[in-house]
């Protein structure tokens, strides 16, 4: 008589064996770096407020007087009414700022690639996308109704050969610039060039590059210095920026057929226009941030130096703002991010299928907020941790 009961019982079951079973923390922020998590205190090393701006006093009152100016709420769509001229400003800012003749801003990263996606390719196109990608692009690219094909992760030459042997009228490369999880940056060039090649269009989701790569922190295809009409920039505003929202930036024929037929685009109240003349002041403090910037390549530095003391785990290579620890089991994993609570520093143990079997890790994040005392009572708390479980190699 409860069969829903029963499945959804035997599922959570399931789940808790396997050692999946995800907690929401309840957290009370206290500053850039510090906060309270279930009561304690604790350094956090756990977020993407890769500037530390999401406490920038700056920022804060931006936000303020944006809902002074504007009101709270846009109480429509865009293409009804709520379309206001902050948000038409600050899309041409966000233009400017990514290097692209036009743009478009959406609620959040999620939504901006499911709106990508399924507007971009249809039944008949080709979507490929690297085995790593976020779940958004993963979701985005199912919805879509065209055919995916998933080449292995950074993978050139296997790309290269499913696009030689494609016959779709389109086809639309999609990946993340800097991967979530791991930490490192996709091989944009050789990308973009296989895309000039093979006629398709190049997705770049940049939500952990923004802010972090690039001069004046424009992003990791400023970076690299590439630029094209080919290209689509997705940026996020709700890590680096320390806000929330996110935006497509990309030739003006694109971004017009966005408008004209993404639904989530379409269908959805436009953002808070508070929020988007807080935005203004978030993409200042961006540019201004050369300081912290290298602050935080500076904590990857010294994280890396510390991580040969710990020869039974393996810091992935990055030169970003995400330097994973991988652990490899599911339940160790878990014991030493509850460990290292209890040293008052909180690292997030991720697990599959947020990434692949048997590379369960530590997403350790840096912040240019950090100073170089909380690095070396992470470094510290890390060492004592691992030493004192005893815990063998993945």
């Amino acid at each position: 008589m409860s069969g829903w009961r029963d499945r959804f019982g035997a599922e959570a079951a399931r789940w808790q064996s396997a050692g999946l079973e995800r907690q929401r923390r309840v957290v009370r922020r206290l500053s850039a770096t510090e906060c309270e998590v279930d009561g304690r205190m604790v350094c956090a090393f756990a977020g993407n407020d890769y500037l530390g701006l999401a406490c920038h006093p700056r920022l804060i009152e931006a936000l303020a007087q944006g809902a002074r100016c504007y009101g709270a709420g846009s109480g429509a769509s865009h293409l009804v009414s709520g379309h206001l001229a902050v948000h038409e400003q600050l899309e041409a800012v966000l233009a400017d700022f990514a290097g692209k003749p036009a743009a478009l801003t959406f609620m959040n990263g999620y939504v901006a690639n499911i709106a990508l996606l399924t507007s971009l390719a249809r039944e008949g196109d080709v979507i490929y996308s690297d085995r790593l990608n976020h779940a958004s692009i993963i979701d985005g690219a199912r919805l879509s109704r065209a055919a995916l094909k998933v080449y292995p992760h950074a993978d050139v030459d296997a790309l290269g050969s499913l696009l030689a042997s494609s016959k779709a009228r389109q086809r639309l490369v999609v990946t993340d610039a800097v991967f979530s999880m791991d930490g490192d940056i996709a091989p944009l060039k050789d990308l973009l060039s296989l895309c000039e090649r093979y006629d398709a269009l190049l997705l770049a989701d940049d939500a952990h590059g923004i802010g972090v790569c690039g001069p004046q922190g424009r992003g990791t295809l400023q970076s690299l210095g590439l630029d094209s009409e080919r290209l689509v920039y997705m940026g996020t505003l709700g890590k680096a920026a320390g806000l929330s929202g996110a935006f497509v930036a990309a030739d003006p024929l694109i971004i017009e057929h966005l408008i004209q037929h993404a639904r989530p685009y379409v269908f959805s109240t436009a953002s808070s226009p508070a929020l988007a003349h807080a935005t203004l002041t978030a993409l200042e403090l961006i540019r201004a941030a050369d300081g912290a910037r290298a602050r935080l390549a500076a904590h990857r530095l010294r994280l890396r130096e510390a991580s040969s003391q710990w020869p039974a785990y393996r810091l992935l290579a990055s030169s970003t703002a995400i330097q994973p620890l991988l652990v490899g089991d599911n339940r160790r994993v878990v014991a030493i991010a509850e460990a290292l609570l209890d040293e008052g520093v909180w690292v997030p143990a991720i697990r599959p299928p947020t990434v692949p079997e048997g590379t369960a890790r530590l997403r350790i994040t840096l912040s240019g907020a950090h100073s170089s005392q909380q690095l070396e009572r992470l470094c510290d708390a890390l060492t004592h941790v691992l030493a004192r479980l005893e815990v063998s190699p993945a």
